[in-house]
């Protein structure tokens, strides 16, 4: 018979690729440590791991059970979380997946108020490059809850957020940007204009694009094809906050999520056209727990889809009318939808 004891010390092995770094994470011998591990293998009729001189790798049976063992420990804190929450959010700890730039622009505030409101709840935060890559955790059981772009053919519950807008990030000293009547020294502040710039009139130039891993290089592909062309690259970057500074130093347009541009920022900041868009979701496996339901309610409530200031209103929350089209005001806390 398998335990989650074993579970746990097959991943832990996995992920650290050592049987003694695992032993010292998990407090055990090493020793104690093998014999789990081959009880583990005796009770699934195969070897699960790969001793090599100086890396330990999952044999193909072993990546077949890998996602069932993460499932299988994350099905067990949340039982865990579950108990705790029902007793009135005393503790437990909550498994949180998202994008990179997700974690950059629109986390930040939720988690604040999540801790002021929860000091005793541990968040646990899991960040990936690609839409796919958190959908494919997700499905692994690695987290309660992913936070990003809608998965297409999700058939957990879903709780929609709102739109995400897209800007575009050039330097201060662009041709005709400081011009505009609402420029740099106008109302909307530095760096900023309501008058939009077509996409296509920059089909000339080399962008400041994303890694290939980094969902935001398909973003802009697919936002450059629609307006009729293929982006030039000046230069790629793996880091999303990096794309705004880069461009604003002049290597290049950017393309980016309006929340992430930093307060005080010297670049111009101008709307694309057409318009840039992504819809926002939180997604489970299952019917979620009270912790996990509580957590989706305050991110609706507080989730900053623009940043604060002119360009963003009220500062673009999910319940406000500049969060979008997708009304999570009305769609149901308890189970999603």
């Amino acid at each position: 018979m398998t335990t989650l004891r074993q579970f746990e010390y097959l991943v832990t092995v996995v992920d650290t690729g050592s049987f003694t770094r695992a032993a010292e994470l998990l407090h055990v011998t090493q020793p104690a440590l093998s014999h789990q591990v081959r009880a583990l293998e005796r009770a699934v009729g195969g070897t699960l791991l790969e001793r090599l001189p100086r890396a330990v790798r999952p044999t193909p049976m072993g990546r077949a059970v890998l996602p069932h063992a993460r499932a299988a420990l994350a099905d067990a804190e949340r039982l865990r979380a579950a108990a705790l929450s029902a007793a009135g959010l005393a503790g437990g700890e909550l498994e949180l997946a998202t994008v990179y730039s997700v974690s950059l622009g629109l986390l930040p505030p939720v988690l604040r108020a999540w801790r002021a409101a929860h000091p005793e709840v541990r968040i646990r935060l899991r960040e990936f490059a690609h839409t796919e890559d958190l959908r494919a955790a997700m499905t692994a059981g690695q987290a309660d809850v992913a936070v990003g772009p809608l998965p297409t053919g999700w058939e957990g519950p879903i709780r929609e957020l709102g739109t995400e807008e897209f800007v575009l990030v050039l330097p201060a000293d662009e041709p005709d940007g400081p011009n505009e009547p609402d420029g740099p020294d106008g109302p909307e502040g530095p760096g900023r204009s309501d008058a939009p710039v077509p996409l296509a009139s920059l089909a000339g130039r080399d962008w400041v694009h994303y890694a290939p891993g980094n969902g935001l290089a398909d973003v802009l592909d697919a936002a450059c094809a629609e307006a009729g062309f293929r982006p030039g690259v000046a230069v790629r970057t793996e880091q999303t906050a990096a794309a705004p500074l880069l461009a604003a130093a002049g290597l290049g347009p950017a393309l980016v999520p309006a929340n992430i541009v930093p307060p005080g920022f010297d670049g111009l900041v101008r709307r694309p056209e057409p318009p840039v868009r992504r819809p926002l979701v939180a997604y489970t496996r299952t019917r979620p727990d009270t912790l996990t339901t509580a957590f989706v309610e305050l991110l609706a409530r507080r989730v900053r889809l623009l940043p604060d200031g002119p360009d963003g209103a009220d500062g673009g929350t999910a319940d406000g009318p500049a969060g979008g089209s997708a009304g999570s005001a009305d769609v149901p806390t308890d189970g999603f939808s």
